[in-house]
């Protein structure tokens, strides 16, 4: 069990505080590897699932499962028919799910360039201020 004040120290020591300088391109980069490394989990972590799910339920080949989950989860919609209620249930959720997913994903992806735009935008800012 991952206690709640370890992890909001590792996410609020994640990036560098709003009046600290801006950090190299070197550590940018090192921390946009990480984020890309946490969504492409995230990404495989979704499409285990959904694969899981189609097999079991749907009773599908693990390609035709695979494909399933990956158009789904892209924001594409089911390939095949389903043969039960179940599995439909199971694609309705895993839809649902894949839509926040991939949202998620998204921010995943886009925190560290946002995160520098912002903090570099704040320090132009306050250069600007101190020269008036």
């Amino acid at each position: 069990m991952v206690n709640a004040r370890v992890l909001i120290v590792y996410f609020a020591a994640m990036f560098e505080p709003m009046h600290a300088p801006l950090s190299r391109r070197q550590v940018y980069v090192r921390r946009q590897l990480r984020f890309v490394l946490a969504a492409a989990g995230f990404i495989a972590f979704s499409l285990a699932l959904g694969t899981a799910g189609y097999m079991a339920l749907a009773h599908m080949r693990l390609v035709d499962a695979f494909l399933n989950a990956s158009m789904i989860l892209g924001g594409m919609g089911p390939v095949g028919d389903l043969p039960n209620d179940a599995s439909k249930w199971f694609a309705s959720f895993y839809a649902l799910y894949s839509g926040v997913a991939l949202l998620t994903i998204v921010a995943i992806l886009l925190a560290p360039t946002v995160h520098r735009f912002l903090h570099k935008f704040h320090l132009d800012e306050k250069d600007a201020r101190k020269w008036k």
